[in-house]
This record gives C-alpha cells, structure tokens and sequence, in this order.
C-alpha cells in the first residue's frame, strides 16, 4: 500500500505541475513592473539668441542622458554628465572656466533645461549679455554644443 499511496501523491502532483497553470490562466495577477537601479536622468538642453525662453526661438538643441549611461545627442555627453553630478544637478552651482575676457557688447543668449535630473522634475532657463560670457560662467561641457 505505501508504494500506491506514493504514486497517487506523485501523480497528483504532476497533474497539478502540469494543468494548475492552464486552470487559472485567466485570473492570473500581472506581473509587477520591473523597477531599476538608478534614478532617470534624461535632460533636454537649448540655447537661443534673445532675452527670454518665451521670445526667443532655439538655435541648438541637444538631449542628455546620463543614467544608466552617458548617452544622446550631446557632443560631449560624459563630461556634461560629470559635471553635472559634481554639482549635484544645481545649474546654478555649475563651475565655469573663468578664462578669457568677454567684450560688453549685448546680444542675449537663453539656455534652458527641461526634463528629469535623478528622478527630480528639472526646468531652468538662464539669460547671458553674451556667448563669450555664457561659455566662460557656466559648465565647460554642459552648454558647449
């Protein structure tokens, strides 16, 4: 009888193995979305002649992505991303090269971020006198496209 009783216990195991999942496919739960090792960080970056980012049309735009990877459009993608993390994600603490003198003459330009720094919702918009003054303030690589 232990022989029997050992193959009604294997047989019912392996019907359940088998058909159990054919049974409740219908009512099976969704998986749960895969969730990530990092925080996105996935920037849109413009600069435009004007004093504003509602007048002035984008002359150059530019996508950054920097997590998981260094990655987009941007001509300098991995020293943009490391500056940026050396910041902290803070456009206005961004270290300039502090080069060069810069005429006074006024042609505005506008750069603006939008997009998403970490998982932070990001939207800046910085206006210059000038090129010359905008490339020698802010990052080397960020706005250098």
């Amino acid at each position: 009888m232990p022989n029997t009783a050992r193959w009604a216990a294997t047989l019912t195991l392996t019907a359940t193995a088998v058909c159990g999942p054919l049974a409740g496919a219908a009512h099976a739960a969704p998986e749960p979305a895969l969730s990530t090792l990092y925080a996105p960080s996935a920037l849109v970056l413009t600069v435009g002649r004007g004093e504003s980012a509602t007048t002035a049309a984008p002359d150059r735009a530019v996508t950054l992505t920097c997590a998981p990877a260094a990655s987009g459009t941007h001509p300098d993608a991995a020293r943009a991303c490391a500056e940026l993390r050396a910041s902290g994600g803070d456009f206005d603490t961004l270290a300039g090269r502090g080069e060069g003198m810069c005429t006074r003459e006024y042609r505005p330009v506008v750069v603006t971020v939008d997009g998403v720094w970490q998982g932070r919702r990001i939207s800046y918009e910085r206006t210059f006198p000038n090129e010359c003054v905008k490339n020698n303030s802010q990052g080397r690589a960020v706005f250098t496209f």
